[in-house]
């Protein structure tokens, strides 16, 4: 296991980083760190020794944990007494936990990984009931199938579609059937893939799809050098975004990039913005909320470094930027959601780098959720936030029903309450109302936790049957549900 003491060494050795304390963006530090990359290679250079360290040691080769065995009139593992385990008087397989019983668990080998190492994740159901879950490795895309008692059925995969050297950031978003998978893998492109072509597969015999006869279509021409960080989808405006696509240096500096998914099999570029450089994640959405000036229109969220940005790209041709504006330890803003689509009065982000970097109300290593109002795009608030109770780092989150599902690397999933938000923005009454820790190597540290970047990536959390799938760098993948009886 990599120590604390080996992190904070790897840590140093990228010197003293600026903080950012100011509200709204400062320009020089923009400027100095985050315009050039500076602070995006220090990241990437980071993880990669990290991730080093961890292959060296033999943390990623999934085949040395066990599948859970399988046992007559055993559905789950219930959460008992803050712990789920499968395997007794074996500390690997002893997950802290609450109020979510594991389901079941299988490794990125048993889910025909050659190389492992899981990234994003994405689901979809289809009308008859059936529940998927597209599961993002190293060296490809694995499909399963959710069964009615929580199993893990593998159906197959999809290779990269780029020969070139694979890459764990692979990212995957849904659009109707179809999943769009993007990559950090030079002319990898977008894969557009449909779901629905795994209705038909024998469990028995799974599919290795291939990229020239299985993709419904494939889009990536106009990304520089055919890569991107991230991908979203917007169904009800019928595109897809790329954010991330370096060099930054090229034509919409590697900020927005939109494709029209009308019809997935021919998809073509719409347009895009540099206009506020580097765009790490995005959620685009037909705006419905207090502001009225934007009702209607086409609007997207953007995590961009060290602020949240509001573009308007209801014209692809001409999109403009709403608002930026930064907060209190910016150090790197990854990701976010809104709290209600159908009301986008709040939303939550969180920071990536706060932690390592020590800054802000995470300077202590216990991540951060940052609350925001947005009942005015132009003069978004930063209204407070919540500190969770385990050191580490918060990575992917989606919020469903009130509750934000939160994937933070060596903590695993946590699920917080929202529900308290509008009436207090403070985050005050918001509460981790569950929690299940994929990686018990770090348990005993001081803290619970490890500020280091493993465990869980990203997960799934809106299957209708209630269903999380956990896709984790190390292991492999996990379902989890809420604890029967629980009353959140």
């Amino acid at each position: 296991m990599l120590t604390p003491k080996t992190f904070l060494a790897l840590t140093a050795a990228f010197g003293t980083l600026a903080t950012a304390k100011e509200m709204p963006r400062d320009p020089a530090r923009r400027a100095n760190i985050f315009d050039n990359g500076v602070r995006h290679q220090e990241i990437m250079a980071l993880k990669n020794r990290v991730w080093s360290e961890f292959t060296a040691q033999g943390a990623y080769d999934s085949r040395q944990y066990q599948k859970i065995p399988i046992k007559k009139n055993k559905d789950f593992f219930a959460c008992t007494n803050g712990v789920a385990t499968y395997l007794p008087n074996d500390p690997k397989y002893a997950f802290k936990c609450k109020n979510l019983d594991l389901y079941d668990f299988q490794t990125h080998a048993q889910l025909g990984s050659g190389q492992g190492r899981g990234a994003g994740s994405w689901g979809w159901a289809s009308p008859d009931g059936r529940e998927f879950v597209a599961i993002a490795q190293l060296d490809g895309t694995a499909f399963v199938e959710i069964s009615k008692k929580g199993k893990l059925v593998y159906l197959g995969r999809l290779p990269q579609y780029t020969t070139a050297q694979p890459s764990l950031w692979r990212e995957i978003k849904g659009y109707k059937s179809y999943i769009v998978i993007g990559s950090e893998a030079e002319q990898h492109g977008v894969q557009i893939f449909d779901l629905k072509k795994l209705l038909t597969v024998d469990p028995a015999s799974p599919v290795v799809f291939t990229n020239e006869k299985d993709l419904t279509g494939w889009w990536g021409d106009a990304l520089p050098i055919g890569r991107t960080h991230n991908v979203a989808a917007n169904e009800e405006r019928n595109y897809g975004v790329a954010t991330g696509f370096q060099p930054r240096n090229s034509t919409y500096k590697a900020g927005l990039l939109f494709f029209d998914l009308t019809d997935p099999s021919n998809p073509k570029t719409l347009g895009g913005s540099g206009a506020d450089g580097y765009v790490h994640d995005v959620q685009c959405l037909v705006y419905r909320g207090p502001d009225r000036k934007y009702v209607g229109k086409d609007i997207c969220y953007g995590y961009n470094e060290d602020a949240l940005t509001i573009y308007d790209v209801n014209d692809k041709q001409n999109i403009t930027i709403i608002s930026t504006t930064s907060y209190e330890g910016a150090s790197y803003t990854h990701q976010g959601w809104v709290l209600d689509p159908k009301w986008q009065q709040f939303l939550i982000t969180d920071d990536e780098y706060d932690e390592v970097d020590a800054v802000g109300p995470a300077k202590d290593g216990y991540p951060i959720s940052y609350i925001w109002d947005i009942s005015s795009l132009e003069k978004p608030k930063q209204t407070g936030h919540y500190k969770h109770l385990r050191k580490g780092i918060d990575h992917n989150q989606f919020v469903r029903d009130g509750f934000s599902y939160q994937s933070n690397y060596a903590l695993g999933i946590s699920v917080l309450d929202l529900r308290s938000v509008p009436k207090d923005p403070t985050g005050k009454g918001i509460r981790e109302v569950a929690y299940f820790d994929t990686y018990p190597e770090d348990d005993h540290l001081p803290g619970g936790g490890n500020v280091t970047f493993t465990g869980s990536w990203s997960h799934y959390p809106f299957l209708p049957s209630g269903f999380i799938v956990i896709n984790t760098m190390d292991r492999g993948a996990f379902v989890v549900k809420k604890s029967k009886g629980a009353s959140w």
